[in-house]
Parts: structure tokens; C-alpha cells; sequence
């Protein structure tokens, strides 16, 4: 295979954090996203994660809003190991299929300042 995509995104959690209310939320996540993040202890810490993932898979798709793409169309999930996964659909996903992605590698992190997501896409 070979990388199509990388795409990376840091977050800064206290300006997020100022940020995060009901209304951008809806904008910004699926229903499994909000479940996942509003369980845990500190959820913008979640949040914000799951933003840089879908900042940094627009990075690695060379596309963004200007090109038709939606928050909502880059899902962040956590596959049955814990690990977290990118999702795709509408413009997201069809663009992906236009540059032939095959496969998709995400890793976040987050500290007590900052959220991180590096993606790399293959095909």
C-alpha cells in the first residue's frame, strides 16, 4: 500500500473547553460521539480529541467545509479493543473513494492543555 494522507491536529482544551456548548456539539458530533464523550469524567477532553480527529482526516483527505465536507460526515468510534476508528460518509467518504483510500490509521492523545490526532491514510 501506499500513504495517500496524513493529516495531524492539536487542540487547544481550554479555549475548546470556553467553546464547547449544547449548540456546537450538534454541529460538530454524531449521537455515538456525544454518548461516548458526555460519559466521562472531563468530556471536552473527549470532545476535543474526537475535533482534532476529524480536523486532521480533512487534513489527510486534502479537503475541508470549502469542498462540501460536514463535521458530521467523520465519525469517531472506538472499535470492540478500545482503539479508535474513523468512519466516513457523504462527501467524506466519497472523496476518500475518488483518492482510492483503502485503509485508515488514527491515534489521539490528549495532556491537561492540548488534544492530538494524527491520520494516515493508504490505498
Amino acid at each position: 500500500m501506499r500513504v495517500i494522507g496524513v493529516g495531524i491536529d492539536i487542540v487547544d482544551l481550554d479555549t475548546f473547553r470556553a467553546r464547547l456548548d449544547d449548540g456546537l456539539i450538534e454541529e460538530l458530533f454524531m449521537p455515538e460521539e456525544v454518548k461516548y464523550c458526555s460519559g466521562r469524567a472531563r468530556p471536552w477532553e473527549s470532545y476535543a480529541a474526537r475535533f482534532a480527529a476529524k480536523e486532521a482526516t480533512f487534513k489527510a483527505l486534502s479537503a475541508g467545509l470549502s469542498h462540501g465536507l460536514r463535521w458530521k460526515h467523520v465519525e469517531i468510534l472506538k472499535d470492540e479493543s478500545g482503539a479508535v476508528t474513523v468512519r466516513l460518509t457523504d462527501k467524506a467518504l466519497q472523496q476518500a473513494q475518488e483518492k482510492e483510500v483503502k485503509e485508515i490509521h488514527l491515534s489521539v492523545s490528549h495532556t491537561k492543555l492540548n488534544a492530538i490526532a494524527v491520520v494516515v491514510m493508504e490505498g
